[in-house]
């Protein structure tokens, strides 16, 4: 199941080869995650992990993004994960996608998440989901987000919000999860990553969109590119990063730690009315989009 990848000689690290990955059928990315958010609910389906599990997975995920294949397989199987090759089927780009051993899809008791990382290109910059389902198609965003630039990196929540004990699978505010210490490293490495909510139309009449720095102000010049791409697209969009607003993500965990390291992150806010709709998720990611494509050129 050892996953193979060639980059561009001049684009490092080098991937190296190894034997042939497990494949899965060419359906698109977007599709195959549907599939695994379906069966998310309110109850049940997430267990905190140990400090041992986190720090396993991190070790494994570090292994994948310095093109060492075959480390993370194995780092991940020690705690029943499985490393795929995964073909998004509009536009051939492969991924690797790290996932549950217990079932290629569907809901898992553990509810830690999947992560999707460019196959054909070193990591550059990451998009976040963590509230898939309860922030209605924020995991759909996700997963246009990723294909919209090379060198992308998807961390996905792996369960509702509401599935934990006492707010234990809200990811966004906590920083003992999987999810967090996926984000943690990334951050470490200092790739710019953007994490996607979604808000009620009755939360801020008036706004489509919310554009936040979070807890830091190292992404300033980031959230102003994305928040003049929105506007241009004729979205209302309140500036977190330069004016007061509802929803601006200060007190997000993943945020706090890229403050702390000073590297770029934005929370973005999304209402339901744009994310309604196919149009709706195409208009988001294309603004989106004309941010990754500069941070996939870093």
């Amino acid at each position: 199941m050892a996953v193979r990848s060639t980059s561009p000689p001049s684009a490092p690290p080098t991937r190296p080869s190894g034997p042939a990955p497990q494949r899965t059928a060419d359906t698109g990315l977007e599709q195959r995650i549907a599939g695994f958010t379906a069966g998310f609910g309110e109850r049940g389906g997430y267990r905190t992990p140990t400090d041992q599990e986190r720090l396993a997975f991190t070790k494994a995920f570090a292994h994948l993004l310095d093109g060492d294949a075959e480390a993370a397989r194995t780092g991940l199987a020690e705690i029943d994960f499985a490393l795929r090759t995964v073909t998004d089927a509009p536009g051939g780009r492969r991924y690797a996608e790290v996932a549950d051993a217990v079932s290629e899809s569907g809901h898992t008791s553990r509810g830690w998440g999947r992560i999707y990382v460019d196959l054909d290109r070193p990591a550059r910059w990451s998009v976040q989901v963590p509230h898939p389902v309860a922030d209605a198609r924020t995991e759909l965003l996700g997963a246009r987000v990723l294909r919209g630039a090379p060198g992308g990196v998807l961390v996905l929540a792996g369960a509702h919000r509401d599935a934990g004990e006492d707010g234990a699978a809200d990811v966004a505010h906590r920083d003992d999860s999987v999810f967090h210490a996926v984000v943690e490293e990334l951050a470490r490495r200092n790739l710019p990553g953007i994490q996607l909510h979604g808000f009620a139309d009755e939360s801020f009449r008036g706004r489509d969109a919310v554009v936040s720095t979070g807890a830091g102000d190292s992404a300033r010049a980031d959230a102003e590119r994305l928040t003049a791409a929105l506007r241009q697209d004729g979205l209302e969009v309140c500036t977190a990063y330069s004016a007061r607003c509802k929803l601006a993500g200060r007190e997000n965990e993943q945020g706090r730690t890229a403050a702390d390291r000073r590297s770029r992150f934005l929370h973005v806010e999304l209402n339901k009315t744009l994310r309604g709709d196919d149009r709706g998720l195409d208009r988001a990611a294309a603004a989106i989009t004309t941010l990754t494509e500069g941070w996939s050129r870093r």
